[in-house]
């Protein structure tokens, strides 16, 4: 999956804008229904071919499952290219041919003039295939899967598992039943080994089960026109670091990151973030940590500056210099019992004082979210804070984004009715807005949402797939590149964005085995051909 920065594959479509792209193509001239289904078609062929080459050689039997729209239009073509290259093809609708839409119809008659056409139910006792092509529903279902096609699907599920390796499995668009918009199940998809769209990925291929479900994505290219579509979701890739080379100019050009610490036995999460923050360029970073931790700090760091806070009059003191221009709290912040009052005040002032010094940013992590997590006083007061600072980038996991926010998770707890469903995407913007901040919401589909809803999302999947990131420490390292970046005078949004694509290319770098120590270690080998 090639993820350009202009234009392009940078860009994730929703379902809406996806059918409003074909509109405005098919509307201006420029292609036809018919042109844009068949295009669809020899596609998902090419792709199905390029995924197991051996089915390019001799004859062989699919079975085609057709729904009763415009994807369905697509699985008629799919059934007519296999046929003319002597395939045995076995073809079921689900519906009735005389409500397809027209173009659908239109292909319908033309795969009728070369093959029966039989009905869904029928697929349940279809001979075992070489392929099957799941053309049910595509990006536009809105309902979860009727209980006879359920069946259907739970049938060819069942046969393919009995002769594993046998047959492979298309999803044209998307599993019919997953969600394209969040990536959430209606239902019981039949998971691909290979799933083909068209023109742009769709947010519900990378978030929450999609990946799964999926298989394999491939992008096929149906002839759209290639313009940035406004208001789309980016896709974070390569081009999100490229602005991260270092020019000339002395240390401060480069910005001072402050890392708050907590206390003694408490200090290797900041202190990952805090080297997390100089590999990525900051030009000076320092840990504050209180004095019975200063001795641990000090025998561990060395490029990294140390200064003792005891508390928020302390940190008052050291944010005085307004050449700090990035803050990072949280990272095992918290000491138990009475000290988290005092650690507590430590966030706000570090949000206070933001607010009088504009250029700074901050990000909160980990114990600076779950301190002010109960009662709703002290969560509203912390959204209110920092909204009024400003600048900020709060980087929950789930377990942290429910107690912060326990309404917009529970909408993604809750079974979908339909479609598109609650997503990710939808939780992480809702939040953005009511902070007033960046929100970063991890988890191997992270999703980075401002306040006015321009979001982007990374995963981890597919051919990024990073299962071992899944490691103590590794967000204190994401917390801390985030930091690092805004000290270099990156936009929080863009920061968080660069972030989120060095962690995963840090942890891909060095592969199985990887501990949070690794992270920053691995980032020169990432930069380096970046230009950084």
């Amino acid at each position: 999956m090639d993820e350009t920065e202009s234009g392009g594959r940078a860009e994730l479509l929703t379902a809406a804008q996806m059918r409003a792209a074909e509109r405005a193509a098919i509307d201006g001239g420029s292609v036809t229904g018919l042109q844009l289904m068949e295009r669809a078609g020899a596609g998902v062929v090419a792709a199905a071919l390029a995924e197991r080459p051996a089915l390019a050689e001799g004859a062989h039997r699919a079975l085609v499952l057709c729904g009763p729209g415009n994807n369905g239009g697509d699985g008629f073509v799919i059934a007519r290219l296999l046929a003319a290259r002597g395939w045995t093809v076995d073809v079921h609708l689900m519906g009735d041919p005389d409500r397809l839409p027209p173009d659908a119809r239109a292909n319908h008659d033309a795969w009728a003039r070369t093959g029966p056409v039989q009905p869904m139910a029928a697929a349940r006792d279809a001979a075992p295939p070489d392929l099957v092509v799941d053309a049910v529903f595509g990006t536009g279902i809105g309902r979860p899967l009727p209980t006879g096609l359920e069946q259907v699907l739970d049938a060819v599920r069942g046969a393919r598992d009995s002769d594993p390796g046998r047959s492979l499995t298309v999803a044209v668009d998307v599993p019919s039943g997953l969600c394209a918009d969040s990536g959430r199940p209606l239902g019981r998809p039949l998971p691909a080994d290979l799933t083909v769209t068209f023109h742009r990925a769709k947010p519900g291929h990378v978030l929450d089960r999609g990946p799964a479900l999926c298989g394999r994505l491939v992008i096929a290219d149906i002839g759209l026109p290639d313009a940035p579509v406004p208001g789309a979701v980016r896709w974070i890739g390569p081009w999100a670091a490229r602005r991260t080379a270092k020019t000339g100019g002395h240390k401060y050009r480069h910005g001072h990151a402050l890392v708050v610490a907590g206390g003694f036995g408490r200090t290797g999460a900041a202190r990952l973030a805090a080297r997390a923050a100089l590999r990525v360029g900051a030009g000076l970073v320092t840990v504050a940590a209180p004095a019975a931790a200063m001795p641990e700090c000090a025998a561990q760091l060395t490029a990294i500056m140390l200064r003792q806070a005891d508390g928020s009059n302390d940190l008052c003191d050291l944010l005085a210099d307004d050449r700090i221009n990035a803050v990072c709290l949280g990272p095992g912040l918290a000491p138990e019992g009475a000290g988290q009052t005092e650690a507590r005040a430590m966030v706000l002032t570090a949000l206070q004082m933001r607010s009088l010094a504009k250029g700074r940013g901050i990000v909160l992590d980990a114990d600076a979210l779950t301190l002010f997590s109960w009662p709703p006083e002290k969560r509203e007061k912390l959204l209110a804070e920092i909204t009024a600072a400003g600048g900020c980038v709060m980087t929950p996991h789930d377990g942290e984004f429910a107690r912060l926010f326990p309404d917009l998770a529970s909408r993604l707890e809750a079974e979908p009715g339909g479609g598109p469903a609650w997503s990710r995407l939808d939780a992480a913007r809702a939040a953005a807005a009511r902070a007033g901040c960046v929100v970063l919401l991890k988890g191997p589909d992270t999703v980075i949402a401002a306040p006015d809803g321009t979001a982007a999302i990374h995963a981890a999947a597919y051919d990024r797939a990073a299962p071992w990131l899944a490691t103590a420490g590794a967000g204190d390292v994401l917390a801390g590149l985030i930091a690092g970046l805004i000290a270099r005078g990156h936009a929080p949004f863009d920061a968080a964005c660069a972030a989120a694509w060095l962690h995963v290319e840090a942890a891909r770098t060095f592969g199985p085995g990887l501990i949070a120590e690794d992270l920053p270690e691995a980032l020169p080998g990432v930069l380096r051909p970046l230009g950084a």
